[in-house]
């Protein structure tokens, strides 16, 4: 069968098996997110990534060098570039190779089959303008900035729309490199910042190239840029844990400097919590970096963006109280859960962006207190939407409607935490966890299915509940003098969780599920029963639905 052939044969099986509205999605969607034969058939090793930006003409020209495993035979490959950059040529064995492009994929055709755990590298060659970004990070592309002096500021963020919009790759994020090169070649009185370690500066006339080299796996998306007229100053934190030495190394604009040298001194107070709790920082080889951008923040790999202003909160404005920098601490959790732990699938970035947010709470309780950090997850739990599912439609490249990934997630876990009632045992279950999936890429299921055997107990259906499907469970209680009954509803099939309530200073266990129960107590005053900050709802005798989040 020719190209055309195999390539007809993945579009009409994908849409044969994969559940989902066809005007709610297209083919673009399709071809992105699915893991069609020509994917599965190869892991990547590394990529050596070149680009020469043209910044005045907003151009790129560039090369990749791309190692990969074969994991099944076959004659093609099937690789990720957005159609609006021009292909010069692919070439494989010294010599080139055929290639078909259908939107913003590239098959690519090798003439001979490669067969199963041969090693080999492919190069392309390509060049045009990418993308610019209309909204960074939320739509993403290439940010032709300019600083306030007028020097170019460029930078390139892309979640979601994909790291193909400015560099061939397979663009899934089932898949990553085990360590990747960026070189960048830039004006001379520019400097370029990418991810990992700064190896050299290649000099020429009128142009420097800046070597970098990440020597650990690497989400596409978090590969990235930087470019502009900027200073740089270190630091150095010595992990409590070891005493391992870890480089911070921090780029902002020259007339920032002083106000950066002050406010990114928080940034060694993020790193030992989120240490204490999860474990070590988990790049250490390739340091830890904050550039400032012209847009408010995105979790790049050892290099994170960041454009919030020196100011406390996000940008000064929310959340409620909050006396430290939002951007710094978010998107520095994003290096444990996201950059270190990272989904298979984009339907699955509440893997990241939940447990990225509640990390939030908890290094507010870390340095506040537990007050502190359920004040912080109320002011959250007012933009929960519950308009759809957590969990998205796996396969094409699903991209969330709402926020409910993270402020829901986040309560989703802290409601898991509270019916634990155990926080020795809740702390053991997250840290293990990480420790147990560090630099892995991992499904939802492999969470259940830890925290199940962790608190011996099968969670399923509490997961259920919350990821797949935009309902809240609703706690009904009658109370009739010492006699209180009590459900759930609006619950799934088997769905039960505790429910620790307090009455008169005391606290009492309600071991609810979907079926009528009932306790006996001394009288109970209703006006005084205190519900815990959770996930839920609660009626009393009938009267009105109140939120407990």
């Amino acid at each position: 069968m020719n190209l055309f052939g195999h390539i007809l044969v993945f579009v009409v099986t994908f849409f044969a098996l994969t559940p989902f509205s066809i005007s709610q999605y297209n083919e673009k969607d399709s071809m992105r997110g699915f893991l069609s034969p020509f994917r599965s058939c190869f892991d990547v090793i590394s990529y050596d990534l070149e680009i020469n930006l043209k910044i005045e003409d907003k151009f790129i020209i560039g090369s990749n060098k791309i190692s990969y495993k074969v994991l099944k035979s076959t004659d093609a490959l099937q690789f990720d570039l957005h159609e609006n950059l021009h292909i010069d040529s692919i070439k494989f064995r010294n010599h080139h190779l055929r290639f078909k492009r259908k939107l913003h994929s590239v098959f690519v055709y090798l003439d001979n089959f490669s067969t199963e755990n041969q090693i080999d590298t492919i190069y392309f060659y390509y060049k045009g303008m990418p993308i610019t970004a209309k909204n960074p990070p939320w739509e993403g592309g290439f940010n032709w900035e300019k600083d306030s002096l007028s020097n170019p500021l460029v930078s390139v963020a892309c979640e979601g729309i994909g790291a193909s919009i400015w560099w061939p790759n397979k663009d899934h994020l089932s898949d990553e490199p085990d360590s990747m090169r960026i070189k960048i070649t830039v004006p001379d009185s520019l400097f370029a910042i990418s991810n990992g370690q700064l190896t050299q500066i290649e000099k020429a006339e009128k142009n420097n190239t800046f070597h970098w080299k990440v020597s650990y796996p690497i989400n596409n998306y978090n590969v990235t840029l930087y470019v502009g007229k900027y200073c740089h100053f270190s630091d150095t934190l010595i992990s409590k844990i070891d005493g391992e030495k870890l480089a911070l190394d921090f780029y902002v604009l020259p007339y920032h400097l002083q106000k950066a040298k002050e406010h990114f001194k928080i940034t060694k107070d993020i790193i030992h919590c989120f240490e204490k709790y999860l474990g070590k920082y988990p790049f250490y080889r390739d340091g830890y970096g904050l550039i400032e951008t012209s847009y408010a923040g995105m979790e790049h790999q050892s290099a994170i963006a960041y454009g919030n202003q020196f100011l406390a909160g996000y940008e000064g404005r929310h959340p409620e109280g909050m006396p430290d920098d939002f951007i710094i601490l978010h998107e520095t959790g994003h290096e444990w859960w996201g950059n270190s732990i990272s989904c298979k699938d984009h339907a699955e970035m509440w893997i990241h962006e939940s447990f990225c947010t509640y990390m939030e709470s908890v290094y507010m309780e870390n340095k506040y207190g537990k007050s502190m950090a359920e004040n912080y997850l109320r002011y959250y739990n007012h933009y929960i939407q519950n308009k759809f599912p957590i969990l998205g439609i796996q396969g094409i490249n699903f991209q969330s409607k709402d926020t409910d990934m993270y402020y829901k997630g986040a309560a989703m876990l802290h409601t898991l935490r509270k019916s634990i009632n155990n926080d020795q045992l809740w702390w053991k279950v997250l840290k293990s966890f990480y420790q147990k999936n560090i630099l892995k890429t991992i499904s939802t299921s492999d969470f259940i299915d830890f925290v199940s055997e962790m608190i011996n107990k099968d969670l399923t259906p509490f997961f259920s509940q919350y990821l797949t499907t935009s309902q809240i469970p609703i706690l009904e209680i009658q109370i009739n003098g010492k006699e209180i009954n009590y459900m759930w509803k609006n619950c799934v099939a088997n769905f039960e969780m505790p429910i620790y309530i307090e009455s008169n200073g005391k606290k009492i266990c309600l071991q609810v599920n979907s079926k009528p129960q009932k306790i006996n107590l001394n009288y109970v005053n209703i006006e005084q029963l205190v519900f815990p900050l959770g996930l839920y709802q609660y009626r009393i005798n009938n009267n009105q639905i109140k939120n407990a989040y």
